[in-house]
């Protein structure tokens, strides 16, 4: 009387999200960060699936992989269905509501927790989760919006809400600043692998020639900052991330700040419209508003500049 439902049983729901996770993040290491496991256990899964489907998924070499047709056709109806699972999941939450943003690291800790305790006073029914963007993603699984910079070409886009216009500066201590004459190129060269171009792009703007040095590297801009805040050496950093820095005096920018060509924006999942997001941008719109103009002014646009923390 009744078909057998089990007859076409799905593959598993660990090989659906990891293929997801893999093909929208477009690598490996991303999915992995994503779902929380090993590299490997994504490439298991994500086998294992094309196993049972009796279909491959990716094509090209390791490096290089690509989407075949069948990977092309499945990806936005998963992607859509988890988007789906984790908006039911976050209404039917008893007591307050949960809002899940996901934040590049450097954003996070120089901008956003700061600034942090003034939304949770004023929303303490909303509890706010925050989790780790990749420097290159632009969404996040379960994250009902992302907070990054990003080029001012996604600005019109209809999800994208923008707080603050980006702006770039050589920065260092007032004592590396003296031993150095007053000149960044000259002091010990700080760099940050979420954003390795943003030195060539800074001289190139501002109109001077970048002499050859070995960079210090770091992991993030704010680390980066951070050695330069210790008197290591200058770093090319966004303004609304140094300001209080700036003002205080413990780093200055000979060279003052470059309007760049992006902004610091929120992008909100497709489905994800929620009571806390709203007030969430509100807030985020607000505390951009307070941000003072950078020290410098628009002394140079710099559109090579696509959006990297």
């Amino acid at each position: 009387m009744f078909e057998n439902l089990t007859s076409t049983a799905l593959p598993s729901l660990n090989a659906l999200r990891a293929f997801e996770a893999m093909a929208r993040t477009g690598r490996v290491t991303l999915a992995a960060e994503e779902l929380r496991v090993t590299h490997s256990a994504v490439s298991r899964q994500v086998k294992a699936l094309e196993a049972a489907l009796g279909v491959r998924l990716f094509t090209g070499p390791k490096n290089r992989l690509e989407l075949t047709a069948a990977g092309r056709e499945l990806l936005p109806s998963l992607t859509e269905a988890f988007d789906q699972i984790s908006t039911a999941v976050r209404r039917v939450r008893a007591g307050g509501e949960d809002l899940h943003i996901a934040v590049n690291a450097s954003l996070s800790v120089k901008w956003l927790i700061p600034r942090l305790a003034t939304f949770q006073a004023a929303h303490p029914d909303v509890r706010l989760h925050l989790s780790e963007l990749s420097a290159h993603a632009t969404s996040h699984r379960g994250a009902q919006a992302v907070v990054r910079i990003v080029p001012l070409s996604r600005l019109s886009d209809p999800n994208c809400t923008p707080f603050i216009r980006n702006a770039l500066g050589a920065v260092m201590s007032p004592e590396m600043a003296e031993r150095c004459g007053n000149d960044p190129l000259k002091a010990p060269r700080l760099a940050a692998a979420t954003h390795p171009e943003a030195w060539p792009i800074f001289a190139e703007h501002a109109g001077i020639e970048l002499p050859p040095a070995n960079e210090r590297p770091f992991p993030h801009v704010h680390f980066a900052m951070d050695a330069a805040l210790a008197g290591l050496g200058a770093a090319v950093v966004s303004w609304p991330l140094c300001v209080h820095e700036v003002q205080s005096g413990q780093l200055v920018a000979p060279l003052g700040f470059l309007r760049s060509g992006s902004a610091f924006a929120m992008l909100t999942a497709p489905g994800a419209e929620s009571r806390a997001l709203e007030r969430f941008r509100a807030w985020l719109v607000a505390e951009g508003a307070k941000t003072p103009e950078p020290w410098g002014g628009a002394r140079a646009s710099v559109d090579g500049d696509q959006g990297r923390p």
